[in-house]
């Protein structure tokens, strides 16, 4: 199992593991998840947009959402997008610092 560098940090089990999301319009997005972060008592999701030009396990814009929802087993179940850019951005620092053994940030 992989280990983040943060006790707040929870990495994915296996690297590639993607979930499927429905954007505002409707349309479905591929996002690889890279880790959770747990940050001022709210959960905050971390993933890559995967397409054919950047497949799963490959690098660029990290997207933050944060989990809306838990299910019976206290796993994340809804996300939303992180609106507060502020708060955004706090919450992808916390993220590189956990994350920093993990993934290359440029």
């Amino acid at each position: 199992m992989r280990e983040g560098s943060a006790p707040n940090f929870c990495p994915p089990t296996e690297e590639g593991i993607t979930l499927t999301f429905q954007d505002e319009k409707g349309d479905q997005i591929d996002l690889e998840f890279l880790g959770l972060i747990l940050h001022e008592g709210r959960r905050y999701g971390f993933f890559f947009p995967v397409t054919e030009d950047s497949p799963a396990c490959s690098s660029g814009e990290i997207i933050p959402l944060e989990v809306t929802e838990l299910d019976e087993d206290g796993q994340p179940a809804a996300f939303e997008l992180v609106e507060d850019q502020a708060i955004a951005q706090e919450v992808y620092e916390d993220f590189k610092q956990a994350a920093k053994d993990l993934y290359d940030f440029e």
